[in-house]
């Protein structure tokens, strides 16, 4: 579908040209976050497993039984802070290592943004709220530790915070077998899913909500050539650039700035409803508000599924304390692990979503796992692989 359908537009991205000395320090970030990702996080559990699990549980009468409990033994090896040093530094590194080139680039860029939300080449719109209140959880902080975070906007018409996020993300996941090449493999993955699972639903409006620049919402489009995409996210920036990169991949996506908690779209009017690394961002409060908000929107028969960090009753306790890194200063994501301590399907009940319609699964990386594998996996045939590192995705939620 890409291909054929698209425009005559310049590539947003293709305008920013990188020095041999700027590629050469990405390459070397990408390749410093897989050795920090998967070489010494292999073996710090190592050293959990050899060394400090055994001398807490000697200590202690038993193992350690929470997240906490394995943080606080943790902590003083230093090997973990070693590691926990690295991967706060490796991730600064990565938004460092675009800034220069998307400065550079960025008047063109401005300039392709605009031409692409006035024409509209390929069907889709841009609507733009600029007062639009940002929440304090988006605001108070840089988010990941990209500075700006997702909504700053640094001149008029920026795009910005969504040509660093987009090309910083290339080099965040440039060394992953599983998440190379494919930066929408979460959409990929579950769209894909439905359409093995339930064959006979027929989606014709999505919603995607946090949308950021729609690398998640693009790919159901895919699967579901026929259905009309919509993407809401708080950040002008991140919607300028995605609706650019729609315009000229042909997409007809229909972007607007707004607060998930407060959706301006009519009762009864999506067959889908999703987001993908999104909730944890956010307080618990407003993620009930956020369901709320989705179950309103839903069609009956629809349905809202969300990919998110499994939670800790979905884990070991090593790797809840494991994924729990980001969370706070580390990574300022300081609602991580309150997020990732909830029930998940409970807050899917608590508001409106019956019990009897819920979901929760983890499913694989379609691109990684391949279509024939994925077809098993989804007949029951196969399990998924353990998650981490983009080999799989925990994904929940419930039908209306």
């Amino acid at each position: 579908m890409l291909d054929q359908n698209k425009s005559d537009t310049t590539d947003i991205a293709e305008v920013m040209e990188f020095t041999q000395m700027e590629s050469a320090r990405q390459g070397f970030v990408s390749a410093l976050r897989k050795h920090v990702m998967v070489d010494l996080a292999g073996e710090m559990r190592q050293d959990y497993e050899t060394n400090v699990k055994p001398t807490y549980t000697k200590n202690n009468g038993e193992e350690p039984g929470t997240p906490r409990d394995v943080k606080k033994a943790m902590k003083p090896r230093t090997r973990y802070r070693m590691w926990s040093s690295l991967r706060y530094n490796a991730q600064e590194m990565v938004w460092a290592s675009v800034q220069n080139g998307v400065e550079r680039a960025l008047p063109e860029m401005i300039h392709l943004a605009k031409d692409a939300a006035e024409t509209n080449p390929a069907g889709g719109s841009l609507r733009l709220d600029p007062d639009l209140k940002i929440p304090r959880y988006v605001s108070a902080l840089d988010v990941h530790l990209m500075p700006g975070c997702f909504h700053t906007e640094h001149t008029k018409d920026d795009v910005a915070q969504g040509a660093v996020q987009v090309i910083g993300g290339e080099v965040f996941r440039g060394s992953f077998r599983h998440r190379k090449g494919n930066p929408g493999a979460v959409g990929d993955s579950i769209a894909h899913y439905l359409k093995l699972k339930h064959p006979d639903f027929d989606p014709k409006r999505i919603l995607d909500l946090g949308c950021n620049t729609g690398k998640n919402l693009f790919p159901y489009l895919d699967v579901y050539p026929d259905a009309e995409a919509h993407g809401v996210d708080v950040g002008a920036p991140l919607l300028r650039y995605g609706h650019a990169v729609a315009s000229h991949d042909g997409l007809p996506v229909h972007f607007s700035q707004q607060n998930a908690e407060h959706l301006n779209f009519e009762d009864n009017s999506f067959d889908i409803v999703t987001s993908s690394f999104f909730l944890h961002e956010l307080p618990v409060k407003s993620t009930k508000a956020i369901f709320t908000e989705a179950h309103r929107v839903l069609k009956p028969g629809g349905l809202m599924i969300h990919m998110e960090l499994p939670p800790n009753s979905e884990v070991d306790p090593y790797y809840g304390f494991y994924l729990d890194w980001d969370a706070g200063s580390n990574n300022n994501e300081p609602f991580y692990a309150e997020f990732r301590n909830q029930d998940v399907i409970g807050l899917c009940n608590e508001t409106g979503f019956s019990p009897e319609k819920n979901i929760k699964i983890l499913i694989p990386n379609y691109g990684s796992f391949g279509a024939d594998k994925f077809k098993s996996f989804v007949n029951g045939e196969i399990p998924a692989p353990q998650h981490g590192n983009g080999a799989s995705w925990f994904i929940f939620g419930g039908w209306k």
